[in-house]
């Protein structure tokens, strides 16, 4: 089994520099702008449209789609590389190239030709039903690509459309850029007395970030080797990457230092932020913020929408800005009575610690000392029973239960035949199986936070399923799974907490939803294809054996003594899943719903007027107040950087979706391989290539119910209206 199948195409990383790629991506869009060229120019000869068969305008297509392979590759890689092992080098290729990949996108998008033969093999009514469904759903969708494209669009205005897209993708980057940034420039030297309430766990993460400050220190010459070796050892440095920032903002004694650090934060890339990057340039993401609405709404205005919002939602399964917000508004009224329960317990325990009014730098910290003293439940106590390569295993023997798969690793000591090329020697990888020993794609796990990585976790479905035919050319699915969480330290392997733990099993369920497609064609194969709003069905309906006894019993073994997590910890562990859950679904709605007001607002928004929405909506939904000064909006890189532009509720939309589907395997028994098979068959398997209402409703037997979420959110309690039930109905759009 350890041989690698030549159907992965997998990366040479040691070949692939930033020069290679960005000549690769050059050659791939030249290939690719000829093929139009030629295209065009048959057409040309004979007016507005060539005369040519359905089948002849398919096989044109699929041709295209070929050629496209190429650059996807490359700039995925690239673009891969920018995220996980970013540097002035790849920054550099990568943002040289955004215009030109820009301008290549908007061409194929606004190709009349290409465009033509779409529409040759959709007016064939013939031709067009005897396609596969996955071939004819591709079809569709690429239609509506075209449309949201500008294909439709006078010359003149296609060209303004085209610079609107380019200029997108650069303040995007850029974006991104001063995100990063910031975060990585942030470095608050302690002392001993900022330290008590720290555990051991966290002091040996700021000892090594302690280690990074100063190698950075001498890289740059802000310290010289004399005045390092006379620093203290172990020297401990706050850092704003998020496993150092958690463990103090969850543990520091010190209230002052909390807030100190929770400003820092809450103001990256903002006015307050004085940082700059390596050429002296501000990282103030203000003014990015409001060109990227403007340019937005003008794409929208172009494009015959009434607001950038419109735009979003046309692509996915809500149907209305109004139906998206009536949800979140209906959801925040269910959660406000339990949120506000949240709060109160918070505030009781405050006192407790000399805290006469609460803030939002106090809330992690209180709320470790109220699981501490109500459920007797420590994050930190629980942390040696999540071992990370016994939660990995543990996770691969549910997935085998749920579906007979089977995940390989490949080892990176050579001792394999060949052994597998990495970006960082943190990667791991792996090789799924089916239970008949069929291979069906392979994984890369990069779960570490580093210098030079993005924050956060996702899934990069870096290679879809794919098979052309007429080259005889066939690809298996392979993804990049990435996290931040605590390395290992010590000599002791990564220790999870079960939050970390949580953000595994949602990056695995959207690595399981790419790799186990059986749809060949590309651009409906995995997660490909799926609208925004249902993408995250798979992902979080993985979270639920994190949550289960059985699961818990299978990933969860003490790092020092093999011990299973006691029964009064595993009681108190699924005692506290709703705890604060009232308050971090108002969170949730709260940055939802100012995504959704922001790109549906006309005229668009300039910075005070994207500040002062944010602070609307906190008035309506959130139960405790914010400082003035926080300035979340501005590190918001989901929807600035991202793809979550007034798609951000989606995850709470897919969340209602989720837990609706779980509910299935709570009747028929959470690991029963029925219930396992038909999940994977109508959901995972068939990726973009039915509507994923439609598969949903194959699934479930009939429409999606709040009902699920609201119990599974500890929210039964609540006035379950009439208006959140019907919910249950149109929350699919």
């Amino acid at each position: 089994m350890n041989s690698i199948s030549p159907d992965l195409h997998l990366v040479d990383f040691a070949s692939a520099t930033p020069k290679a790629l960005q000549n690769e991506v050059l050659n791939a869009i030249n290939a690719a702008n000829a093929f139009l060229d030629k295209m065009s120019a048959a057409t040309d000869q004979s007016s507005d449209t060539v005369d040519i068969s359905a089948e002849q305008a398919l096989a044109d297509v699929m041709t295209f789609d070929h050629m496209n392979v190429a650059l996807d590759r490359s700039w995925g890689i690239l673009s891969h590389l920018n995220s996980v092992m970013s540097n002035d080098e790849t920054r550099h290729v990568h943002h040289e190239l955004l215009p030109k990949l820009s301008a290549y996108g908007t061409r194929v998008g606004q190709h009349q030709p290409l465009f033509s033969r779409y529409q040759t093999i959709i007016n064939d009514e013939t031709f067009f039903a005897s396609l596969s469904p996955a071939r004819a759903r591709a079809v569709e969708l690429a239609l509506r690509s075209f449309e949201l494209s500008g294909v439709a669009l006078p010359k003149a205005e296609q060209e303004t459309f085209a610079a609107v897209q380019s200029e997108l993708s650069t303040l995007s980057a850029a974006f991104s850029d001063h995100v990063l940034d910031a975060t990585q420039a942030y470095a608050l030297p302690l002392n001993d007395k900022q330290l008590a309430g720290l555990t051991e766990s966290g002091l040996a993460l700021l000892a090594d970030a302690g280690e990074q400050y100063k190698a950075r220190a001498l890289a740059c010459g802000a310290l010289t080797q004399d005045e390092i070796d006379a620093l203290p050892t172990p020297y401990y440095v706050a850092s704003l990457n998020i496993p150092v920032y958690l463990a103090i903002m969850t543990h520091a004694d010190d209230r002052s230092l909390r807030e100190t650090l929770y400003r820092a934060y809450v103001t990256r890339a903002s006015e307050f932020d004085t940082h700059t990057n390596s050429k002296g340039e501000s990282l103030n993401n203000a003014d990015i913020m409001s060109q990227i609405l403007q340019l937005r709404e003008k794409k929208a205005q172009l494009l015959g929408f009434g607001n950038y919002a419109e735009v979003s939602l046309s692509t996915k399964m809500a149907d209305s800005v109004t139906e998206v917000e009536t949800f979140l508004r209906d959801l925040a009224a269910q959660a406000t009575p339990t949120a506000e329960q949240d709060l109160a317990q918070l505030q009781k325990y405050a006192s407790d610690y000399g805290i006469s009014e609460l803030q939002p730098w106090d809330s992690a910290y209180l709320a470790e000392k109220v699981k501490q003293s109500a459920f007797s439940l420590s994050q930190e106590e629980i942390r040696p029973y999540f071992p990370l390569p016994k939660v990995i295993s543990g996770l691969f023997a549910i997935v085998e239960r749920l579906y007979g798969i089977k995940a390989q690793p490949q080892s990176i000591d050579g001792t394999d035949s060949q052994p597998v090329s990495r970006w960082h020697d943190d990667v791991h990888f792996y090789q799924l199986f089916d239970a008949d020993d069929h291979f069906l794609g392979g994984f890369y796990f990069d779960l570490f936070a580093r210098s030079g990585k993005r924050g956060g976790a996702w899934m990069n479905g870096f290679q879809a399923r794919y098979r052309y035919e007429a080259q005889d050319h066939q690809q298996l699915p392979v993804c990049f799974m990435v996290g931040n969480f605590t390395p290992a330290l010590d000599g002791k392997p990564s220790l999870l907490t079960h939050d970390e733990v949580l953000t595994l099993f949602h990056e695995f369920g959207h690595g399981l939803h790419h790799l186990l497609t059986q749809v060949s064609v590309g651009d409906v194969s995995g997660v490909n294809g799926v609208e925004w709003d249902a993408v995250e069905l798979p992902s979080q309906f993985m979270e639920n054996w994190a949550w289960d006894a059985e699961g818990i019993a299978l990933i969860s073994s003490h790092v020092g003594t093999g011990d299973a997590l006691p029964k009064d910890k595993l009681d108190a562990l699924l005692a506290v899943k709703n705890f604060q859950s009232g308050m971090q679904t108002l969170r949730q709605i709260e940055f939802a719903l100012f995504d959704l007001l922001i790109h549906a607002h006309t005229p668009a928004l300039d910075y005070e007027g994207i500040l002062a929405t944010l602070n609307s909506v906190r008035s309506d939904i959130a139960v405790m107040q914010t400082p003035d000064y926080n300035r979340f909006a501005n590190g918001f890189s989901h929807i600035f950087a991202g793809g979550y532009a007034a798609g951000y509720y989606s995850y709470k939309w897919a969340e209602l979706l989720s837990a609706d589907a779980f509910s299935k395997f709570e009747e028929d028994g959470i690991f029963n391989p029925i219930t396992g098979k038909a999940f994977r068959d109508t959901i995972l398997s068939v990726g973009g290539s039915f509507p994923a209402k439609t598969n949903f409703e194959n699934f479930r037997g009939r429409s999606a119910s709040i009902d699920a979420l609201l119990r599974h959110s500890g929210f039964a309690h609540a006035n379950n209206t009439e208006t959140a039930a019907a919910h249950a109905s149109h929350e699919e759009g």
